[in-house]
């Protein structure tokens, strides 16, 4: 018996749990389809609303019809109560002095008399149907005794005789026990004989069975009633409904084919209702589009070609000025002071041109989408170290140290050597010219899914919106300052497409007066997503700026003297 009970309780406890996740599966599969479906929304809505119209419709309708079947009962067993006790008063007149037994005697002749009268058999009787008479002597007035009685007195509750007794007509529904496990519930009505000289009372039941019938009967049509007129409801609404989520269902997706590039998905237009002016919209409006993009295809095609032909044009004449630029620079000690440093600044802007050329063809073939990901599963460490190595000399010259943070263990990844080292030298570069001479720190990072690298300056810093637009091409956050490592302004704009091209992405964070981090996060597997950073942005080491800004001086510009050759402004942050 004691190893019955816990395997019992094991398999309520199993049961429960089935009929829990049962539950749960029910619920959330009802809530997907609440959020995604409008027709079940609507059907679900207007179902529910209808529901409880149709309740309180119906107990609106049940408590008047019981009513009405009550009071036109009690208005026929009062009056034939009445008519009653004029009867049994007549058949009464002279009880008074008789003992108990002679008094019962003719109270149950009495009984037989109203049973047998006319009243019964009238217009009233028919209304108000069968009923038990009783009949009780004694009242307020008398000394307690045992009343006598005829007919079941034991049916007729003590509330109701004390207002008869009080010389009143009352009536009150009442539910007896028959004796036999069931209930019958009577409309009693009592009524005082008024005429005898001693006090009677008449009491005649009348069984509700009848009434009670009805009202089921109804309650039964009611239920039934509402339960067809709720599926009619929730059938004409879901057709309802789908007649117009069709069209809209049809309109998303045209429209998600649209987005994927089938420009020619148009809607079907079926007369002139409202959903035929949307389907015509739609298709105005794809049109327009459509011819947009074709033509921004086109300008964009020609831009690309333009900006790839001019590079390759203009690569011949700059090859003839290179060759008389490096003679006239390997002669520059023969010359004049001032002409000498001209020849140098010659070297120099044709070096950046050549830079700059070469970053053209590259975001031309960027643009393209003609780059190709040469990617191989390579430790990134000592591409961050060969990076920093080539930054170094120009950082030295710019007066900033570049500190390298590596992970003691490997971080293999699947990339472009080229592109991630080509993307870290700009970052490096970007730092070195905003970092004020102040130190640059390159760390790498790495998870199970990606690697990261940040590049930290403590610089300049940018300003509130800054960070999305440093990638933008040509752009910069202050057009005054001069680059010390003779960018182009595309190294930015290339390295996120590099990025890109790796399925990574590159983030900027910088506050004025605390510097700047770029991130830079490649996933280590081709084809698989970024779920987490293994370094933070912003980074750990970040000051929130101060709520108010400190004004530090006022610096007073001199004119500079005339110069042989002025410089140009720099293009690019």
């Amino acid at each position: 018996m004691r190893g019955r009970l816990p395997r019992s309780a094991r398999s309520a406890a199993r049961l429960v749990r089935r009929v829990a996740a049962f539950a749960r599966r029910r619920v959330v599969g009802f809530n997907e389809l609440w959020r995604h479906s409008l027709q079940f929304r609507v059907t679900v809505s207007t179902l529910a609303l209808s529901s409880a119209v149709v309740f309180v419709l119906g107990m609106v309708l049940q408590n008047q019809i019981t009513e009405r079947l009550l009071d036109t009962k009690r208005s026929a067993a009062i009056e034939q109560t009445r008519a009653l006790a004029d009867t049994a008063a007549g058949e009464l007149v002279g009880v008074g002095g008789e003992g108990p037994e002679a008094l019962r005697t003719r109270l149950e002749n009495a009984l037989k008399k109203i049973s047998s009268s006319p009243a019964n058999q009238g217009g009233a009787g028919s209304a108000a149907g069968t009923f038990d008479p009783v009949l009780v002597s004694g009242g307020r007035g008398q000394a307690a005794s045992t009343p006598v009685s005829a007919g079941p007195f034991a049916s007729v509750p003590p509330r109701l005789r004390q207002f008869v007794e009080s010389n009143q007509v009352s009536y009150l529904e009442h539910t007896v026990d028959d004796g036999n496990g069931g209930r019958t519930t009577y409309l009693i009505v009592g009524a005082p004989l008024s005429t005898v000289a001693s006090p009677l009372q008449l009491y005649l039941l009348f069984p509700l069975t009848s009434e009670q019938n009805t009202v089921s009967t109804v309650q039964n049509t009611l239920l039934v009633g509402g339960l067809v007129l709720l599926l009619l409801l929730a059938g004409i609404t879901n057709l309802v409904t789908r007649q117009v989520v069709r069209p809209v269902r049809q309109a998303a997706a045209a429209a998600e084919q649209f987005a994927g590039g089938d420009l020619d998905q148009r809607l079907a237009v079926l007369g002139e209702d409202d959903l035929a002016k949307l389907a015509v919209s739609y298709n105005e409006m794809a049109a327009s589009i459509q011819r947009q993009i074709r033509q921004l295809e086109e300008f964009g095609g020609l831009q690309r070609r333009f900006t790839s032909d001019v590079s390759h044009e203009l690569r011949t004449p700059l090859t003839t000025v290179r060759m008389a630029a490096d003679v006239l620079h390997a002669s520059r000690e023969q010359f004049p002071a001032g002409l000498a440093r001209s020849t140098e600044l010659l070297v120099d802007e044709l070096d950046r041109f050549e830079a700059l050329l070469g970053d053209l063809l590259e975001i031309s073939r960027l643009d393209a989408g003609v780059e190709e990901l040469s990617a191989e599963f390579i430790d990134v460490r000592p591409i961050a170290t060969r990076a920093v190595e080539q930054v170094r000399v120009i950082a030295g010259n710019a007066g900033s140290s570049i500190e390298l943070v590596l992970p003691e263990e490997e971080a293999p990844a699947e990339v472009d050597a080229r592109r991630v080292e080509r993307i870290l030298r700009n970052l490096l570069a970007n730092a070195v010219d905003h970092s004020e001479g102040k130190p640059v720190v390159l760390t790498v990072g790495v998870n199970e899914n990606a690697v990261a690298v940040t590049v930290r300056d403590r610089g300049v810093g940018l300003r509130p919106g800054e960070a999305e637009l440093v990638f933008n091409r040509f752009w910069r956050a202050d057009p005054s300052r001069n680059r010390r490592t003779g960018g182009t302004g595309l190294g930015l704009a290339i390295s996120q497409e590099d990025a890109r091209l790796h399925g990574g992405q590159l983030d900027a964070w910088g506050a004025p007066g605390y510097g700047a981090c770029f991130r830079l996060v490649l996933p280590r597997r081709q084809g698989t997503a970024v779920e987490e950073s293994p370094l933070p942005l912003p980074p750990a080491d970040h000051v929130p700026p101060a709520a108010e800004p400190t004004v530090i001086g006022t610096l007073e510009v001199q004119p500079a003297p005339d110069a042989l050759l002025a410089e140009r402004e720099e293009v690019g942050r």
